[in-house]
């Protein structure tokens, strides 16, 4: 990628931005549409369960493949044709007539949501080469989430008391259109040195594997073990399989070496609890305040600006601290705030008090304000640049994987305590192990942010890297001879 000027690079920054904006809009705005959808669908909660996690467990299981293929064929190109396709998915979401059309249409938004965010985080890191420069760059980044969050519950409310909820996918086309304009205008083509193959066997064992595992969990309260029991044995084979196959191929879909730095796997489990406990919290706060309080989409976005406003604020802090300082400060921080809110919930039925509810909610904006910019940076900052699309892809793959895992979990374990005929009155109380899955979810950030920023930790991926880079360097040497 040739060198940028400084306003160049900002522009690049917005644009990609752009679509990281529609992606996350597209989930804060649809759980607030959740009670609507269910009402005109005639939805179960399994079927709720199935709009959010059909998006994200095909986004899931194509971001790696996406960022392999942005790294060979160009990364402008994959993600224009991203925001293309992701356009014409939501066209197609707001036209679906029944809930099996609508989760078709969810996962052709998918196929073109994978083209477009790890592609556009590993334009960033090729764009921003500086380590100070490119933390502050994903600060803004995060800070993008944040405004997802305290506009979305706000836009999505206004847009489904007014118009319906098919008006919620409405908002991706025209900044979707702007997005692939200004991307064609201003955004510099670039490409890895050296292109990776097509792995095809490593991604049907990725789809199989996140496909059973997260079938197995939303079915399991109402179709039993004896049905889900074998989507759970296909889903461990699957495993297996990965782990076999991939170390003995020459240039993987999923290069386990990366697993060596501990940095690395610290930020792929808090990725993948922190945004678990936030597809957990979102579905249980959407449903409560809804279903149980009684709530219209407009009000019950206004109660989420507790939550979507520290994390607006916090995301950009965060970056800078990251920065400045390290990860190790802004994931202890995450970590306490998100364990606490938790409690809050599952031990003093934070929801019964406007108070508690208010604080259980500001807390949790807190801790995911401040988780985003750590991982991410963490994820991409210690592999070489050649290795960026492929290591932004797992990282936004464990963010999507956690969020399927979450809502999955967190509906499995609501719909099997909640008695349909007395909604209201036990909802709460069954809503508590769920608020105790997210507890631990927060605990898991607190202790692995302290374990994995270490000086040791660090050494682990200064080694990787150079194990990484060292098959490059002969082979440019054998070259050059």
């Amino acid at each position: 990628m040739p060198e940028l000027s400084p306003r160049r690079r900002l522009l690049v920054l917005a644009i990609c931005c752009m679509s990281l904006l529609i992606v996350s809009l597209d989930v804060t705005v649809l759980n607030v549409a959740l009670p609507s959808m269910q009402s005109d669908l005639h939805a179960s909660t399994s079927g709720l369960q199935w709009t959010i996690d059909a998006y994200t467990l095909v986004l899931a299981s194509l971001l790696m493949l996406a960022g392999s293929t942005a790294d060979r064929i160009g990364r402008k190109k994959v993600f224009m044709a991203g925001l293309v396709v992701f356009s014409a998915g939501s066209l197609l979401c707001s036209l679906a007539p029944s809930l099996e059309l609508l989760i078709a249409a969810r996962m052709v938004q998918a196929v073109g949501g994978s083209m477009l965010n790890p592609v556009a985080m590993s334009i960033i890191t090729n764009t921003f080469t500086a380590p100070r420069e490119r933390a502050r760059a994903i600060g803004v980044w995060g800070a993008v989430v944040g405004i997802s969050m305290a506009a979305g519950p706000l836009l999505g409310g206004l847009l489904v008391e007014s118009v319906g909820w098919r008006s919620i996918f409405w908002l991706n086309l025209p900044v979707g259109l702007v997005a692939l304009l200004a991307t064609l205008r201003f955004v510099p083509e670039s490409r890895a040195p050296k292109a990776r193959r097509p792995d095809p066997v490593g991604q049907l064992l990725v789809i199989a594997l996140f496909g059973s595992l997260t079938y197995a969990i939303i079915e399991a309260p109402e179709a039993g073990v004896a049905t889900s029991g074998p989507f759970a044995a296909v889903a461990f084979a699957a495993l297996l399989g990965l782990l076999w196959y991939e170390p003995r191929r020459d240039q993987p879909l999923i290069d386990l070496r990366f697993f060596r730095s501990i940095p690395f796997s610290g930020a792929t489990v808090v990725a993948i609890s922190a945004f678990a406990a936030l597809g957990g919290f979102l579905f249980l706060s959407t449903l409560y305040l809804q279903n149980v309080r009684g709530l219209d989409a407009l009000h019950a976005g206004l109660w989420m600006l507790p939550m979507a406003v520290p994390t607006f604020l916090c995301a950009p802090l965060s970056g800078r601290l990251v920065g400045s300082r390290g990860p190790r400060l802004p994931l202890l921080i995450a970590g306490l705030a998100m364990t606490t809110s938790g409690v809050l919930f599952a031990a003093f039925d934070a929801e019964t008090s406007d108070a508690t509810l208010f604080l259980g909610y500001a807390l949790f904006g807190v801790g995911f304000g401040f988780v985003n910019a750590p991982i991410t940076n963490t994820a991409v900052s210690g592999m070489p640049r050649s290795q960026a699309g492929v290591a932004a892809a797992v990282a936004s793959t464990s963010r999507q994987l956690g969020q399927t895992l979450g809502v999955a979990v967190i509906g499995a374990v609501l719909a099997a305590g909640v008695n349909a005929s007395s909604y209201r009155d036990t909802f709460v109380s069954a809503a508590v192990p769920g608020w105790w899955i997210l507890t631990g979810c927060g605990l898991v950030v607190l202790v692995l942010g302290a374990v994995t920023t270490g000086s040791w930790a660090r050494r682990t991926a200064e080694r990787t890297a150079e194990r990484l880079e060292a098959p490059d360097v002969r082979e440019a040497a054998g070259v050059s001879a």
